[in-house]
């Protein structure tokens, strides 16, 4: 089985501290694994080096491979990989001028971490009072064929938020 190294620069610092320098310590003292400390280095420096660059797109991304010249990077959806799109020059000529010779980068969508995501999708709580106006939202529409599948959405959601469903 082949794991990919991931350098994902949205990790809990603290931990991703203590891993580090134990992941470092590991490296470091074994003869054959010493070898991959300078690439391990290398990738971690371009992580930091792309997160600077575009701080708010790149805490969603991770680098996946950079060989001769092509950077490929890990997206979660395909709306982020449309906005990066836009934002290549930009990366490409901030990483040129930090040393990195970038001369293609190719996106690859892929999910990750689906539990979190999901649980992110559902943290969404509505207040009392918000949940209240919704339901005397569903009492005042008037009760027309083009209401009908609207009042029973907003009855229905109001009843699983009073029930604690979400």
């Amino acid at each position: 089985m082949v794991r990919r190294m991931r350098f994902n620069s949205s990790n809990n610092i603290a931990l991703a501290r203590r891993t580090a320098v134990g992941a470092t310590d590991f490296l470091r003292r074994h003869d054959k694994m010493a070898a991959l400390m300078p690439a391990v280095e290398r990738m971690a420096r371009l992580q930091k080096d792309c997160a600077e660059c575009l701080p708010a797109m790149f805490k969603y991304c991770e680098i996946l491979a950079f060989e001769d010249g092509q950077l490929t990077l890990s997206l979660p959806t395909t709306a982020l990989a449309a906005k990066l799109k836009q934002q290549l020059p930009k990366l490409q000529e901030t990483l040129a001028r930090r040393g990195w010779q970038v001369a293609n980068v190719r996106l690859k969508v892929q999910m990750t971490k689906p539990a979190q995501i999901k649980e992110k999708m559902r943290a969404l709580e509505l207040p009392g009072a918000a949940v209240e106006a919704f339901d005397q939202l569903s009492a005042t529409l008037e009760p027309s064929p083009q209401n009908t599948a609207l009042i029973d959405a907003v009855k229905a959601m109001v009843a699983r938020r009073r029930a604690g469903g979400g």
